[in-house]
């Protein structure tokens, strides 16, 4: 089956985001082109803009100044604390994904990781096959071997959750992971049918780190031990906040093109800056209409823009003491212009402003519908009559209740002024119902850790980064709780907070279809009763805005198309 989108990593730069639980390095789908744009989708939407340059032409050597908005502690990017767009930025060019995807989501084996990798059985349970490329070596020398996949199934699914992970979807469907006919031969048997197999182990981490929880939680803290791409780690840079990797002379592929490629993080509003200056060679702009202006506008320079599976949101917590009720989660929601904040953050990107009413299909992508229902409407009226019912009487120009004012925290990053301008405009909206809105600003490389993550806040604004997959990588963002050894509940991915055993229910029976129609309708059901729970309130499908250099090849704004790290270069 071909579905297509959705992942939390975090997308930093114009907006700090999150990154996809589901697939990665190859983010991909099963049997069709799963991004494929819809029936009345902008004709002018491009699906990816990269510059693509075949590899004779672009020049040997050179150094790639990448601006990024957050300094990662956390390298596993299967923790819950390393599911992060830039995380997924830096180690995408240093470690294994079985499979990529194209342009259009169309999925593929990566021939650098494996030869071979299909169904070979389905009944009485589906069995996958996958035949490694016996090349493939990891930096400290020891082969790719199916003990890695096999070390990283029983980390991921979830019968021991001890181990802090971002999700569990797909690896909780999977029975054995086996020896085939020799260390190269991986034999994958489900207990549950899962359509979305070839977004598993993306990127695959060698075997050691997923030994026990302890390795698991800490061996790539501050960290990146160990490699298997065409680049390799070489240093953390703390004073500077630079990460930097380099060519891996040992890798066994084509060889890459770039000699290092220096990360190097700031605040958000610095970003275009640094890149007008010409002391980074591209950022991820994300919808900001400023930074936009500035960097089309700058020598040599322009800005890539593509339609991707990725899109803002605002999200409530649902275990903060007045959100924990869901008829004031839906109250707030009702009395939120989300038109009105679009097109605040979307004037002057040249992109379409059109509200997205689903949490899994982006509005170019078959398989959309609107399931918004009352929700999906502004409107006060019926906002101010459900905080009534629910006991929130206006006192003057307040809501209270049992002696307590209506006051929700929204936590945003310093250095962003999209977030700040939501919040401020979420804050008028509000107010206008009788509910008080305090705007808490955190320091960008604390938001997830210390604020979003823990729960700590009562509504912000982010992105999400998405796949070609649409339920198997969001499923983490809207699954239910798990409880740890110390009998601690732990949402993982689900920043929110808020789930049920029907919501897991729903999305397990959207990604264990196999049938592609019947796979969207199964995701729209799911999608109905996340939209009645308010988790999640989607705003729109967000633009992929990336400023580069004219010269640079094979770098930009890829929507569902997997990088080739090895192939991006400079042409001049």
């Amino acid at each position: 089956m071909s579905r297509s989108r959705l992942a939390v990593a975090l997308a930093m730069a114009g907006s700090l985001a999150l990154a996809g639980c589901g697939g990665g390095g190859g983010e991909q789908g099963t049997a069709g082109p799963a991004g494929e744009p819809s029936a009345g989708a902008p004709a002018a939407l491009k699906a990816f803009d990269v510059n693509v340059v075949p590899r004779d032409r672009v020049k040997d050597g050179g150094t790639l100044r990448w601006g990024i908005d957050e300094y990662p502690t956390q390298w596993n990017i299967n923790h819950v604390d390393g599911n992060l767009a830039n995380v997924r930025s830096v180690v995408a060019g240093m470690l294994p994904s079985p499979f990529v995807s194209d342009e259009k989501g169309v999925i593929s084996g990566n021939a650098d990781y494996l030869t071979d990798g299909r169904v070979t059985a389905t009944d009485p349970k589906q069995v996958v096959t996958l035949t490694l490329n016996p090349k493939g070596r990891w930096s400290n020398g020891e082969a790719i071997t199916w003990q890695d996949y096999a070390a990283q199934w029983k980390a991921l699914n979830g019968t021991n959750p001890d181990f802090r992970v971002a999700s569990t979807t797909g690896y909780q469907d999977i029975e054995s992971v086996a020896k085939g006919k020799d260390d190269y031969e991986v034999v994958i048997t489900f207990k549950n049918d899962f359509g979305d197999w070839q977004s598993l182990f993306a990127p695959l981490y060698p075997k050691a780190t997923n030994t026990s929880p302890e390795t698991f939680n800490t061996s790539w803290l501050n960290k990146i031990p160990v490699t298997a791409g065409p680049f390799r780690f070489q240093g953390f840079d703390q004073t500077a906040k630079t990460i930097t990797i380099v060519r891996d002379d040992a890798w066994w592929g084509e060889k890459a093109k770039l000699d290092q490629v220096i990360y190097r993080s700031m605040e958000s509003d610095s970003l275009v800056g640094a890149f007008t200056n010409g002391e980074i060679d591209v950022f991820d702009i994300g919808p900001s209409a400023p930074d936009y202006a500035r960097a089309k506008s700058t020598q040599g320079s322009l800005v890539r823009q593509a339609a991707g599976p990725d899109f803002r949101h605002i999200t409530m917590n649902g275990e903060s003491a007045v959100l924990s009720d869901v008829n004031v989660r839906r109250a707030i929601t009702m009395a939120i212009n989300r038109q009105a904040i679009a097109q605040s953050d979307l004037q002057g990107l040249d992109w379409p402003i059109t509200l997205l009413n689903n949490h899994f299909f982006m509005n170019t992508q078959e398989g959309y519908q609107d399931n918004a229902g009352a929700l999906g409407t502004y409107d006060p009226e019926k906002a101010k009559a459900a905080l009534d019912a629910a006991g929130w009487k206006l006192s003057g120009q307040t809501r209270m209740k049992d002696g307590k004012p209506l006051n929700l925290k929204f936590v945003m990053p310093s250095g962003l002024q999209l977030t700040k301008s939501e919040g401020e405009l979420i804050q008028n909206m509000l107010a206008q119902i009788g509910v008080q809105v305090t705007l808490q600003t955190v320091p960008s490389d604390d938001f997830f850790s210390k604020h979003i993550i823990p729960g700590n806040y009562d509504m912000t604004a982010f992105s999400y980064i998405g796949t070609p997959f649409p339920v198997s990588s969001g499923y983490g963002i809207f699954a239910n709780a798990s409880t740890d050894s110390k009998g601690e509940r732990n949402w993982n991915a689900n920043l929110g907070r808020i789930g049920s055993p029907e919501i897991d229910a729903a999305m397990q029976k959207a990604t264990a279809e196999l049938d592609l129609a019947q796979a969207r309708a199964a995701t729209n059901a799911a999608d109905k009763l996340i939209w009645e729970a308010v988790n999640v309130v989607p705003l729109y499908q967000r633009p992929q805005n990336v400023a580069v250099r004219q010269t640079l090849a094979n770098l930009g704004a890829r929507g569902f198309y997997d990088l080739k790290y090895q192939d991006i270069g400079f042409t001049g």
